[in-house]
């Protein structure tokens, strides 16, 4: 299927590895021109010279924590006017509800929620004026269901979500479609650090731990961030117009629900 999207521009966001890059390649692979940004310069280096080698496209990497305004700043000035925006930002770190203070919410609500309105209020101006954009968001399963661990992710995610459901219905008239990704376990540095943290608090090795985890998700397995990228890319296409501010997930059939 022709997307619909060769030419196009777009930013993603914490796009050196994981599901940010899975969605990063997928939309090279459809010959949409990157902004790539990272915080670790090898890394992001690395994986834009692969993009290109690969894709032939054109890609621009910067180098910002995209959850601080000097960040956001710096890779809203080399972004200018794109046409498709990814907002990505790794998660907070796990705990138990008597664990965090006032100032863990704000790190994690500056993290994964304010830092994306913050790009979605810099961006879909100008999409609106030309009449053509989307926005995906990588939130979390936890939007669907909470993990009690990740209350933190729980409570920012949620507030994103709710932001874009009303957002999304403005702005959907004027070309520009927004969504959101919620990705179950994927085979993602993130996913390796959540297992590790299994494996200490039970005694048991990563492989155990992985397995344990991989058998409560009815696919049998892990996701792919290949695959994550590809339903990305499909919401960032031509395609997509008429799916507006919808959660999507991506979790193997995890979440147990109908709705």
């Amino acid at each position: 299927m022709d997307m619909g999207i060769a030419g196009k521009r777009a930013l993603v966001c914490a796009s050196s590895k994981g599901l940010g890059r899975g969605c990063a390649e997928a939309l090279a692979a459809e010959g949409v021109h990157l902004v790539m940004n990272a915080r670790g310069s090898e890394a992001l280096e690395e994986a834009a010279a692969a993009i290109r080698a690969a894709h032939g496209v054109e890609v621009v990497t910067v180098v910002a924590d995209i959850t601080t305004e000097e960040g956001r700043a710096k890779v809203l000035k080399v972004a200018g006017a794109v046409d498709i925006l990814v907002n990505n930002a790794g998660g907070p770190p796990p705990g138990m509800w008597c664990d965090w203070e006032r100032e863990d919410f704000i790190k994690a609500l500056d993290a994964n929620m304010l830092t994306p309105i913050a790009l979605i209020k810099a961006l879909v101006p100008g999409m609106m004026e030309r009449g053509w954009g989307r926005v995906v968001n990588i939130t979390s399963q936890s939007v669907k269901a909470p993990l009690a661990v990740l209350g933190l992710s729980n409570s920012a995610r949620a507030g994103l979500t709710g932001y874009v459901a009303g957002t999304s219905r403005q702005v959907a008239g004027k070309g520009v479609i927004i969504n959101n990704l919620l990705p179950g376990i994927h085979d993602t540095d993130r996913a390796t650090a959540l297992d590790g943290g299994v494996s200490k608090a039970e005694g048991i090795t990563m492989d155990e731990a992985r397995a344990k985890r991989a058998a409560t998700i009815p696919a049998g397995r892990y996701g792919t961030a290949a695959e994550f990228g590809a339903a990305c890319a499909f919401l960032c296409s031509t395609h997509a117009g008429f799916i507006v501010g919808q959660n999507i997930l991506l979790d193997g059939g995890a979440i147990n629900a109908t709705l």
